[in-house]
């Protein structure tokens, strides 16, 4: 399957600005979508490729920090690189603690713009490699009958068949049977296996 092409949006509400960004940022590479507000922003998203976002600190209407809020409520999860003209440690340190990658101020040096942006992207692809695997994992689970999900939750514990058979009220044999067809069901290679699959698990 191809690699779904990688996106940076760019806020910034001033023209000249995200003209030099996009010839920036194109020029390795990225697509690069730019917007003068939060609202037209908010009018394309979620994006289901792998992106981050250039968002300038302070813009007339909504701020770059209240938009970081706005989109933390929508549950739409983009790496935030911040870039502003105006910055204050203050500032800064409320962006990095609401998760933003990185805080750059105006002038910038576009190596050190370029870095930034490479690191949200890749923070971007692994997020959603994660995501995509606990959907995977989760599935699996739903697959599995109430009483496999019984034995799937006391093998991921520790409990040896013996235990388990005596906290289910089964026989062994049964136990084991059951045991097998989680392993199955989940995929599971190993017992360790099974246990990484659970600490990732919504179970």
């Amino acid at each position: 399957m191809e690699s779904l092409e990688s996106i940076v949006f760019v806020v910034d509400d001033e023209l000249s600005v995200r003209r030099s960004l996009f010839r920036l940022i194109s020029g390795i590479g990225f697509k690069v979508l730019t917007f003068a507000t939060a609202a037209e922003l908010l009018s394309q998203m979620p994006c289901n490729n792998p992106s981050c976002l250039l968002l300038d600190m302070r813009m007339p209407e909504t701020s770059g920090l209240e938009l970081q809020s706005q989109l933390a409520e929508a549950g739409i999860n983009i790496p935030i690189v911040f870039v502003t003209g105006y910055g204050t440690v203050p500032l800064s340190v409320e962006a990095m603690k609401a998760g933003a990658v990185d805080f750059i101020e105006k002038p910038f040096d576009d190596q050190k713009l370029l870095d930034a942006i490479n690191e949200a992207i890749k923070r971007d692809k692994i997020a959603r490699t994660n995501s995509k695997n606990i959907e995977i994992i989760n599935a699996r689970l739903n697959s599995l009958t109430p009483r496999e999900h019984d034995v799937f939750s006391l093998v991921v514990q520790g409990f040896l068949n013996k235990q388990i058979a005596h906290e289910l009220k089964l026989s062994e044999k049964t136990v084991k049977a059951h045991r097998g067809r989680v392993m199955k069901k989940m995929q599971a290679k190993s017992l360790a296996d099974l246990v990484r699959m659970a600490e990732k698990s919504s179970c």
